[in-house]
């Protein structure tokens, strides 16, 4: 962006210098006036030479100059606030320097909505402008443009809240404030119109999160909660001395209670682990000896669908910071997944192996690997979110509350760690989850690193 003038442009002092007899007047000071010019002829007559008739005549067109520019009645104008507009100045250094010091998307722009500056953080987010130009040329929201427009006729606005739609939907408060140089006389618009943005893009998902989150847990309470409803009136009216069907129904309804124990688990777990989500875990866990016991535990399940987990049997040592529980809630929930929703009689392969993080960390990569019929690729970004379900069907079929994949990607977080799902249709799919090695620091270095938080990709 080219350096701009801190000074006003020559036609515009030009134009500032007009008119200027005429304020003198109409602030009250025609009696000034009137004694220069008698002080002026007088010495023109003596000192030039001037005929007094001369001299007389140039007093008289300088009185009449001044009745006339007095206002209807005679009467003296006290200084008031103009309606004219303000000269058109550009900002000065210092002001310059202050809207780059911010960090919001800043544009400063006169009373009539010309741009006059923007700041770094405004040319990255809505790209480089050029000075001189009208707003409109770079913003095309209808909204901001009124309110630029009001504020340069000196109104105090409210906050104008739009959003940009495209790809990424993107959420701002912009916020327009009249500014005015210190002046001797007052002035109702102002010299420069101060235009502010603040991104609440994240804010906003996370309330609609919020929202989705309640409006899904709801749902899902409310289907369980309304069968064990219906039978138990049918029990307790109908049904009531129906030995044939009491049997199958309590069945039933002790199935549906124990999907809300499940769901009303996860959802505690969910809530534990958001409240901890920034407190690194310091315990030290060797992956070597959890994996071969989550085998153990799932055995029972891999049996009644015929399936056979694979792990090897001399593991690499995998010693990692972490909390031991919520590393076995992990890689079972993984596990679990690949039994249930693999293929009947398939093969669940599980793997660890070491492997720089993106950031050069060192670290383990623990992969889960079944042969099921895998997923579509649309899917892959949304596994983890709450609730989403590729076959809703199938999952409740298969006892799933929808949160599991939801809890591993907080518990990955948590350890500053990395997941990654891959599937192709028809082919599997595969879930690495990558893990810091434990290193030994020092006490500084520990809380360092425990500061540091490593946000969660997912890949497709």
């Amino acid at each position: 962006m080219s350096p701009m003038p801190d000074r006003p442009e020559s036609n515009d002092a030009v134009r500032e210098e007009r008119g200027r007899f005429g304020e003198v007047i109409a602030e009250g000071r025609p009696r000034t006036v009137l004694i220069a010019a008698a002080v002026f002829w007088v010495v023109m007559l003596f000192a030039a030479d001037l005929s007094p008739a001369v001299a007389l005549l140039g007093f008289l067109a300088i009185v009449a100059a001044v009745l006339l520019a007095l206002p209807a009645g005679g009467k003296v104008m006290a200084p008031r606030a103009t309606d004219r507009l303000p000269p058109r100045r550009w900002p000065d250094t210092g002001m310059k320097l202050l809207l780059d010091g911010m960090e919001e998307p800043a544009f400063l722009t006169d009373a009539e909505g010309t741009l006059r500056y923007q700041n770094a953080a405004a040319a990255a987010e809505f790209g480089p402008a050029r000075m001189g130009d009208p707003l409109a040329f770079r913003l095309r929201v209808p909204e901001i443009l009124d309110a630029v427009q009001r504020a340069g006729n000196g109104e105090s606005l409210p906050p104008v809240r739009f959003a940009e739609r495209g790809s990424n939907e993107r959420h701002f408060v912009a916020r327009c404030s009249p500014l005015r140089l210190p002046r001797p006389e007052p002035r109702r618009r102002p010299d420069f119109v101060l235009l502010r943005f603040r991104d609440e893009s994240e804010a906003v998902r996370l309330d609609r999160m919020r929202s989705d989150f309640i409006a899904n847990a709801s749902h899902e309470l409310r289907t369980p909660l309304a069968s064990l409803t219906g039978f138990i009136e049918t029990l307790l009216g109908p049904a009531r001395r129906d030995e044939a069907n009491r049997e199958r129904f309590l069945a039933i309804m002790l199935e549906q209670a124990r999907r809300m124990g499940r769901l009303i688990d996860d959802l505690m777990s969910l809530s534990r682990l958001e409240m901890k989500a920034h407190v690194r875990p310091t315990g030290d866990v060797d992956l070597a000896e959890v994996l071969p016991a989550v085998v153990d535990m799932l055995a029972p399940v891999a049996t009644a669908r015929q399936a056979t987990i694979v792990v090897a049997e001399s593991l690499p040592h995998a010693s990692i910071a972490g909390d031991r529980d919520e590393l076995t809630q992990v890689f079972a929930n993984l596990v679990e997944n690949a039994v249930k929703y693999g293929r009947n009689a398939g093969c669940i392969a599980l793997g660890l192996a070491e492997e720089e993080g993106d950031d050069g960390r060192p670290g383990f990569r623990i992969s889960v690997t079944d042969d099921g019929p895998g997923i579509a690729a649309e899917h892959l970004p949304r596994l983890t979110e709450r609730f989403y379900r590729v076959d809703a069907a199938r999952s409740r079929e298969q006892r799933g509350t929808g949160l599991g994949l939801a809890i591993v990607k907080h518990i990955v977080n948590r350890h500053q760690g990395r997941l990654v799902i891959r599937s192709e249709v028809g082919s599997g799919t595969t879930v690495n989850v990558w893990l810091p090695r434990r290193l030994q620091l020092s006490d500084a270095e520990m809380t360092k690193e425990a500061e540091m938080f490593v946000p969660e990709h997912f890949e497709g």
